[in-house]
């Protein structure tokens, strides 16, 4: 048998070489996707949707009532409680009122809402505006909505 007709296969260095290569592009394939700021800027969304999910449902309801604006939201910043929840969640504020005619359950922190809390901070600010805030944001974000 001649040189020539042998099958030559891979060299093991070669075989390490490519898999090495294969494992760098995974690793930026992954850090630039980053799979964790992406899930973070989506559970952001939805509270900027729940943040102003709540505040519609609280000028609706001022325009069918007059212009006042459900009892319990003050100059003082206060927790919003959880649809259902008749107790008080850490000095919030029941906006069970909303439910049914707004809103069908008032919207929670996808992500640090409690048993009794949705985790969205509401407050009445100067000339009857109303103020909302998501303090659980991600990612540095900031999400408060005034009307």
């Amino acid at each position: 048998m001649s040189l020539s007709t042998l099958k030559r296969g891979f060299t093991l260095i070669e075989l390490l070489l490519v898999i090495g290569i294969i494992a760098i592009l995974a690793a930026v394939v992954i850090v630039a996707i980053n799979p964790t700021k992406q899930l973070g800027d989506a559970r952001n969304a939805q509270r900027r949707s729940d943040v102003k999910t709540i505040l519609d449902a609280v000028y609706q309801y001022a325009l069918d009532n007059n212009g006042n604006i459900p009892t319990g939201i003050t100059t003082t910043i206060k927790t919003i409680c959880k649809s259902g929840v008749n107790v008080s969640c850490n000095n919030g504020v029941s906006l069970n009122i909303l439910t049914g005619s707004y809103v069908v359950a008032l919207p929670a922190d996808p992500q640090s809402a409690t048993a009794t809390g949705t985790n969205y901070r509401i407050q009445s600010v100067q000339n009857g505006r109303i103020t909302v805030t998501a303090p659980g944001a991600e990612n540095s974000a900031t999400i408060s909505v005034t009307r």
